[in-house]
């Protein structure tokens, strides 16, 4: 499973989903600046922070918890 946190710069809410992932265990997940990138600041830039499995393109949108990340690791 790879996992990518699609966040911005200064977002405090992105802060919080950093805890999420801590609390969930996350074990890796690769930071996605969403800033500057046209195509993905049109795609997320009203949802950031998403999470999203890169191999099944499944996604949580902010607000997530603990228990929806560890179900959605649990869902491929």
């Amino acid at each position: 499973m790879a996992l990518a946190l699609y966040q911005r710069d200064d977002c405090h809410l992105c802060d919080a989903a950093l805890a999420v992932l801590a609390e969930a265990g996350v074990p890796a997940f690769e930071s996605v600046w969403i800033d500057g990138d046209a195509a993905l600041e049109a795609r997320y830039g009203t949802r950031v922070p998403v999470l999203r499995d890169e191999d099944s393109g499944l996604e949580l949108a902010w607000p997530f918890d603990a228990l929806a990340v560890r179900a959605l690791l649990g869902s491929t």
